[in-house]
């Protein structure tokens, strides 16, 4: 009796919750575009730009509608904060195609100045030194700044200039593909360096 009792409480609880979650998935907001488009307009005037970004000039909403309804595309709002704010007659898809392109073009520009780094050793061989110039190369071809560092320790740190002279000579090997912009200083146990690439017009 009691386990039965039990059961439908159960029941009951589960029923009361799935309500919940069910109510509050109708009440949960719609995400609205980011774009005000068309009839969401609510500026009383607009300043027209054209789908090749000419300017056609300061004109009623509705008559911006007309305009955009007899070309068969939309009105959407691209700069909401200007006086009056800014609109461009052109396909909603078209446009969001467009501004997807211009986001991952950005984000290619900003990965391409993304600083790179190089470890040498102090007693680094010519082997492991000529891998280590070959990825400083293949950044600097990739527009990639590259962080040099060659890091001293115990006994090696009595031998500063040696250290300062083997950088250099490091650099040197990459000056078709990057220029020093920052010279090899001591930055506590380590000498560091800074290339950046050659503009690739100029490779």
């Amino acid at each position: 009796m009691c386990d039965a009792k039990m059961l439908v409480n159960l029941n009951f609880f589960n029923i009361a919750v799935s309500y919940r979650r069910g109510r509050n998935r109708g009440n949960a907001p719609k995400r609205e575009p980011k774009q005000k488009i068309n009839e969401r307009i609510r500026a009383e005037e607009v300043r027209v730009v054209d789908e090749q970004g000419e300017m056609i000039g300061v004109m009623p909403t509705s008559e911006a509608l007309d305009k955009a309804k007899e070309a068969g595309v939309d009105l959407v709002e691209i700069s909401p904060n200007a006086k009056p704010p800014v609109v461009k007659i052109i396909d909603f898809g078209k446009f969001l195609y467009n501004e997807q392109k211009k986001e991952k073009a950005q984000k290619r520009a900003t990965k391409s100045h993304e600083i790179k780094g190089i470890r040498l050793s102090f007693r680094i061989g010519p082997g492991d030194m000529e891998r280590q110039r070959g990825k400083a190369e293949e950044f600097l071809l990739d527009q990639h700044p590259v962080r040099v560092q060659m890091v001293m320790r115990g006994r090696e740190k009595a031998h500063k200039y040696l250290a300062i002279d083997k950088m250099k000579s490091f650099l040197l090997s990459l000056k078709d593909f990057g220029i020093v912009e920052q010279e090899p200083k001591f930055s506590g146990f380590q000498i560091v360096a800074v290339l950046k690439p050659v503009a690739k017009n100029s490779q």
